[in-house]
């Protein structure tokens, strides 16, 4: 039979080891808590991350991805063969796309800064898509709606070779339009296109365009041999402006969605 000393003497000590248990409880309890709450931020962290990224998840084209911009250090590669009262409101514009396309602009302005011709040269980079039909922003380009259908108005024989013609459908002989032309290139992947609204008949406006192409000539190919070369073998063809007449150009009856060389 224990002694009433001896359970005296027990209390403190189940007391001190009671309150032992209690703070280790306690320790615990908070170690835990801690955890959890820590995962719960590590989980939320993850959370705005993702909700970040979902715009670049649901559209393979970034919103912010970097286009066309102006080239203002870049030298012309082009220009005319000699000057006319045309050009002398002439303009001459550099663009360049981060895939490594480019596109040198040339724009003439008639009375009131009107917009008369332009000829535009698009070498070809990364950012060019074969399904997208080649002639989808001349009729912008021309002046008209972005929805308005155009149709093939002819060919003109340049030093190019064929050049296509385009005009509003549904315009006839006798309405005054302007014409837009295209000329596709594989090797290299070039691309002539323009419009003119010189001339008041038909004829003078397809004598116009391929005027303005023959006088067509390259000041710098800078690392595009093939380039130099096109421009070359062109030349060989070249035909004075005076010889141009209606003899060099066909009808076509179908709208053309040009995606190949012509």
């Amino acid at each position: 039979m224990q002694s009433p000393e001896a359970s005296t003497a027990a209390t403190p000590t189940q007391i001190h080891l009671a309150l032992a248990a209690v703070a280790d409880e306690v320790v615990g309890t908070l170690a835990r808590l801690f955890a959890y709450v820590g995962a719960l931020v590590l989980f939320a962290i993850l959370g705005l991350a993702a909700l970040g990224q979902l715009p670049n998840l649901r559209d393979d084209e970034p919103a912010l991805k970097p286009g066309w911009s102006a080239a203002d250090r870049s030298h012309p590669a082009f220009a005319l063969s000699r000057l006319d009262s045309l050009e002398k409101t002439a303009s001459y514009t550099i663009l360049r796309h981060p895939e490594g396309g480019r596109r040198d602009v040339m724009r003439w302005a008639g009375e009131a800064d009107k917009p008369m011709a332009e000829l535009e040269i698009y070498r070809e980079g990364g950012e060019f898509d074969v399904a997208r039909p080649a002639t989808a922003d001349l009729a912008v380009r021309i002046g008209l709606g972005p929805t308005t259908p155009l149709e093939q108005a002819g060919l003109i024989d340049t030093k190019f070779g064929p050049v296509v013609l385009f005009r509003p459908t549904g315009t006839t002989q006798g309405m005054p339009s302007c014409l837009g032309y295209l000329k596709r290139s594989e090797e290299p992947a070039l691309q002539i296109s323009g419009f003119s609204c010189q001339g008041d008949s038909l004829p003078a406006r397809r004598a116009a365009i391929a005027c303005t192409l023959n006088r067509l000539t390259l000041l710098t190919s800078g690392n595009e041999p093939k380039l130099a070369e096109l421009f070359a073998h062109a030349e060989l063809k070249r035909r004075s402006c005076a010889s141009q007449g209606s003899s060099d150009w066909l009808l076509g009856a179908a709208n053309a969605q040009l995606r190949g060389t012509l």
